[in-house]
């Protein structure tokens, strides 16, 4: 049956001619070949966080929110079904004596949707969580089940690790963890200036770090995470927080498991424009950001700027791929018109060499992408391989995937 589909900010609604919950991976088989049969497009979707056009059809919209939970665990590595959502994901792992390595903001996304759009969080030792993907089974565009990892069929992993959607229904995920541990969450309040100051000590003496910039006031929050048996994160140098020179001290927000640490509760509803740039090219491209911010839009935007950090990785779509990677993100409250602001904003991002988040807000199409990945083409015809007959290749993602 059909339903109407709104997402999480409510910048996007549609209603597919239908909507289907499988129970199972035979039930998405099903469905897959009735699509191809029938000419019809077919999109899987997740939570529906992203605010992005990837899920939008005028097909069949799939939610696999019934096919969730630990399939099966063995050492540090866990099976997991492709619609479980982040939040009881991690409480799972973590009674089961595990953890992910690192998770985003926000924990409302399905493992799948998460991993397919590049979702990340923040520390110089870790890559967006596509890169805590081992193997892969997902339902091609040709009805085929197939398994991909490094042992099996291993030329497609880099492509399907994040992969948005358009190369098959993924219903599990093989996930490369840790042995469980808590984190000690703080924050404290500084001048800008003196935030861009200390950036390079902070991000290596934390195993987390971000920041928030305030136009309003002009000031940055700061945030770190470290686990409190003092083990650090891979590459990153023993933890440490740098006194704040008389500026507000570090409070202690929480400590508990990534899970409960990690991820922030967020009850107002915003839109959210965010690019991935070469970690060299942060300095100049924030100041150009800050002084557009403050002369152009400091009226009207109400919202925050976050500032992550991402390491490089070798997934062909992944936005740090090849580079360590400096990420800036543009907040806008849902009730607050955004394209505007996002629109002046993208073009300083391009300027500086940016790559956009997948599952945000972003006005590029394919040939202005293209340039922007080198795996580009490899993709492609991935995709093609897997999906000949376009099951999962709406108008939408013909106008962002496919050079004109």
């Amino acid at each position: 049956m059909s339903r109407p589909f709104v997402n999480w900010s409510g910048s996007l609604a549609f209603t597919p001619s239908g909507y289907a919950e499988p129970a199972d991976e035979d039930e998405v088989r099903e469905l897959v070949l009735r699509a191809r049969e029938s000419g019809n497009n077919l999109r899987p979707v997740g939570s529906g966080h992203s605010s992005s056009l990837l899920v939008r059809t005028d097909g069949t919209l799939v939610s696999l929110h019934r096919m969730a939970g630990v399939v099966d665990k063995a050492g540090d590595r866990a099976t997991v079904r492709g619609g479980s959502r982040l939040k009881e994901l991690g409480a799972g792992l973590y009674d089961a004596g595990l953890a992910m390595d690192n998770l985003g903001d926000v924990d409302y996304q399905s493992i799948a949707g998460a991993t397919a759009t590049g979702t990340h969080g923040t520390g110089l030792g870790f890559g967006n969580l596509s890169t805590q993907v081992s193997e892969m089974r997902l339902v091609t565009g040709t009805g085929e089940v197939l398994d991909v990892s490094a042992t099996s069929n291993s030329d497609l992993l880099p492509a399907a690790q994040l992969s948005l959607g358009v190369l098959g229904v993924v219903t599990q995920l093989t996930l490369d963890l840790q042995p469980r541990y808590d984190l000690r969450r703080r924050a404290w309040f500084a001048p800008v200036e003196w935030t861009l100051d200390h950036l390079a000590d902070l991000q290596h003496t934390n195993r987390n770090m971000d920041f928030y910039w305030y136009p309003r006031s002009d000031l940055t929050q700061i945030r770190t995470m470290n686990r409190t048996d003092g083990a650090s994160g891979p590459s990153v140098a023993a933890s440490r927080t740098p006194k704040s020179d008389g500026w507000y001290e570090p409070r202690e927000l929480a400590v508990g498991p990534t899970h409960r640490t990690i991820p922030q509760n967020r009850e107002l509803r915003f839109e959210e424009i965010e690019y991935m740039l070469p970690s060299e090219a942060f300095p100049a491209c924030f100041a150009e950001v800050r002084r557009r911010i403050l002369h152009r839009h400091r009226r009207t935007v109400g919202w925050r700027v976050l500032v992550r950090s991402i390491a490089a990785d070798d997934i062909w779509l992944s936005n740090a791929y090849g580079r360590p990677t400096t990420a800036i993100a543009c907040l806008q409250n849902a009730s607050l018109p955004y394209e505007e602001y996002f629109r002046d904003m993208e073009a300083v991002f391009r300027q500086y060499g940016g790559r956009p988040h997948w599952g945000k807000k972003h006005w590029l199409t394919a040939d202005d992408l293209r340039p922007l990945f080198p795996r580009w083409d490899e993709f492609q015809a991935a995709r093609r391989r897997l999906d000949p007959d376009g099951v999962f290749l709406t108008p939408d993602l013909a106008r962002l995937l496919e050079v004109a």
